[in-house]
């Protein structure tokens, strides 16, 4: 099949190089405009577009993919399918209309939980012991087409986001492998989402890095996880921002005898009681730092009877 490939960051990776190892021809790359990044704040090409770049397919950089050029342009493409892994842009349907058998995209959840931004983040939050991706055809309702395919994980105690992404990011490039071989046989089986199980992911806040001493060590612990490579729990440290990477909860009676926030050291860890159970704190980083083990950081801080918040 000719294809035309579609999406942006690294978790996009992993399916454009499955397509280029396979038999189908990649026809084009569509990714997000460059950014400025780093510390000179220079404009960088995303994972994806370096990738096609290294291989010489055609990259396209629209703002929009709205105008009457633009259009003209994929329709120029003759393309079987169009392959949209986290683009970052909701396309129209005179776009989804274009290729022969549509557009399907590789959604990092297992649909129809968790449409929308941050699927891998808010299923680690919510405490859910599975989650995937799903490959669905695209239409014009967020997230809302028929599913093609499922690849399923179970998610682990320690799991970061980060764990989780890649974890999803390999799974998705055999979820599509999988749907092309049924598109090209004819044997795929479509399936409509169950609206009644429908929950939204939606995007993450900064504001939502804060940690509340007063909910329970579980919960903090699921959110340390979910927010961390962003935007990274933390809570104020005489009056520092005080980033959280890791910890993990400890069930404890004791805390209830502690204020929420209030911090004990025993072994040479950190444990920070809170409304039910502490939260050991395992790599941290104060502002202008470097991440630390919590043993490094008690090095140099003494944080015993410490109240965090």
């Amino acid at each position: 099949m000719k294809i035309i490939f579609a999406g942006t960051p690294e978790f996009a990776v992993p399916c454009l190089q499955a397509l280029l190892d396979s038999e189908h021809e990649v026809c084009a790359v569509y990714t997000q405009p460059d950014r400025p990044a780093g510390r000179g704040r220079k404009l960088q090409p995303s994972p994806v577009k370096a990738l096609a770049l290294t291989v010489g397919i055609p990259v396209f950089q629209p703002l929009t993919m709205k105008t009457d050029e633009d259009l003209q342009q994929i329709r120029s493409l003759n393309a079987d399918l169009m392959v949209v892994v986290a683009y970052g842009m909701i396309l129209t349907q005179a776009v989804l209309d274009v290729p022969k058998l549509g557009c399907i995209n590789v959604h990092a959840s297992l649909l129809p939980r968790w449409r929308g931004a941050a699927p891998i983040q808010r299923a680690l939050m919510a405490g859910d012991q599975k989650t995937g991706v799903t490959i669905m055809q695209i239409v014009r309702k967020l997230d809302a087409g028929d599913m093609l395919h499922k690849e399923e994980c179970t998610i682990d105690m320690t799991d970061t986001a980060v764990d989780l992404h890649d974890k999803l990011a390999a799974l998705g490039a055999i979820g599509l492998n999988n749907v092309l071989a049924q598109l090209e046989t004819g044997t795929i089986h479509p399936e409509r989402q169950d609206e009644a199980l429908v929950t939204y992911a939606e995007k993450l806040e900064k504001s939502e890095a804060v940690i509340d001493w007063t909910q329970a060590a579980a919960e903090l612990d699921r959110k340390v996880r979910g927010l961390n490579a962003w935007p990274v729990a933390q809570t104020l440290y005489q009056g520092k921002v005080l980033r959280i990477w890791q910890a993990e909860a400890v069930q404890d009676d004791s805390s209830l005898q502690m204020q929420p926030g209030e911090v004990r050291c025993i072994d040479k860890h950190i444990d920070v009681a809170t409304g039910n159970g502490f939260l050991r704190l395992l790599e941290v980083q104060l502002p202008g730092g470097k991440r630390l083990p919590v043993q490094a950081f008690l090095s140099a801080h003494n944080v015993n009877g410490v109240k965090l918040g």
